[in-house]
């Protein structure tokens, strides 16, 4: 079951979900919460000439960490934002810290706003899923398929959250390898 815009803020009052900054009014919609780009992203660098520029993430000793800091580098967006070509793919993050508590039954999905999707802004088109008893910054996979660069600024409105109630309590809390994430810096 999907949760309205007055379920979320239900929730957040009972505190079995904290979304930290809290929203303010106009983020909501009628079944989600909008969430905002925070000001670091991760960006992707051509191999080196030596390098062997095939990823291999079934392959013997691949993790996810290493893969990234031998391939990518974070930075800050400043104030004149960051103009993200078409084409490219960058990682970014939700300003905002979302956590289900503890026996919450609230799992979500984040989903790209279709006001950027119809300029070409992909935003976490792939592995929406946030698990039951998750809690931190949410990593967003950010490409370009649009014709035209699109400016990336600090602060703008990138994704929503549709959370959802699970039918029970899961027996132990999100574990997998992205577990705790935090926005790098």
């Amino acid at each position: 079951m999907i949760l309205t815009d007055r379920d979320i803020t239900d929730a957040l009052a009972a505190g079995t979900l904290c979304i930290d900054p809290p929203p303010p009014a106009d983020f909501y919609a009628p079944n989600g919460v909008d969430l905002r780009l925070d000001s670091r992203l991760t960006l992707y660098r051509e191999p080196a000439p030596d390098e062997d520029p095939v990823i291999d993430p079934a392959g013997p000793g691949y993790t996810f960490r290493e893969a990234i800091t031998g391939m990518a580098d974070d930075i800050e967006i400043g104030e004149e934002g960051f103009v993200l070509d078409p084409g490219r793919l960058v990682l970014g993050w939700t300003l905002e810290r979302v956590d289900f508590g503890a026996g919450a039954r609230l799992a979500a999905r984040v989903e790209g706003k279709s006001s950027l999707a119809r300029i070409g802004l992909i935003v976490h088109l792939t592995a929406p899923t946030i698990h039951a008893g998750s809690t931190g910054r949410i990593q967003l996979e950010i490409i370009n398929l649009g014709p035209r660069p699109i400016r990336l600024r600090a602060g703008m409105k990138v994704c929503q959250l549709i959370l959802e109630q699970t039918l029970g309590i899961p027996q132990r809390r999100y574990g997998g390898q992205f577990a705790g994430q935090r926005a790098a810096g």
